[in-house]
């Protein structure tokens, strides 16, 4: 049987439909730098969602709890090998995510005969300063971004729209540039805010497709 370029777009279309259809009643990520470290918040209703990787490493996802548990295994395998082959000190989230996780993410998505991944993550390395902390969101199909000081995940564009906007706001409203990052009681409750914001905006974007697939 003839595979065209079409049946491929095709085929990643349609996985991409199913992993967003999957990932949209997950429940929101939040990561936001503070005094004490790097905070990642989400909610979780059986299974744990936020995991330690290496010394300063963690991240936290929504989606299939096997496949978080996939990648959590993969993190942990490639930054403790980095660590031995290697020293701790080059043991680095651009290199868990870019060497290991990113490249098996876009193996499996890109594979029309394999089933993608299914889920969003935030990563994050604690710097030696606020300033210094490294928040990396990867999504599905492997494509990940590099943010600094907050980054958020959620099951759909939107949401994830509506927890940047919250947080640029709070920033912007916030004091000088030079001003002391938050204390982790007052970042919890931002990320809590924050959170919230997304899990509502989950909820009203389910509504509205059903309100439009009922007409």
């Amino acid at each position: 049987m003839a595979y065209t370029p079409y049946d491929w777009q095709q085929t990643l279309r349609q996985k991409a439909d199913y992993v967003e259809d999957r990932l949209r009643g997950g429940s929101p990520v939040v990561g936001l730098s503070c005094q004490a470290g790097a905070l990642l918040l989400t909610t979780r209703r059986t299974q744990r969602k936020i995991y330690e990787i290496y010394d300063r490493l963690a991240f936290a996802g929504l989606g299939n709890p096997s496949d978080l548990e996939t990648v959590r295994q993969l993190s942990v395998d490639f930054a403790h090998a980095e660590g031995f082959q290697r020293s701790p000190d080059d043991v680095s989230i651009q290199r868990v995510v870019g060497l290991a996780i990113s490249p098996a993410l876009k193996r499996s998505f890109s594979d029309p005969f394999r089933t993608p991944l299914v889920l969003r993550a935030l990563f994050v390395q604690v710097g030696d300063q606020p300033n210094n902390d490294l928040f990396f969101a990867l999504n599905y199909d492997g494509e990940f971004l590099l943010q600094h000081q907050h980054a958020v995940a959620a099951g759909t564009e939107f949401a994830e729209q509506q927890m940047r906007r919250i947080l640029t706001e709070r920033e912007t409203k916030r004091k000088p540039k030079n001003a002391l990052p938050l204390e982790l009681e007052a970042a919890l409750e931002k990320a809590i805010q924050v959170w919230a914001v997304g899990h509502w905006a989950l909820r009203a974007g389910i509504f509205q497709s059903d309100e439009r697939s009922e007409r």
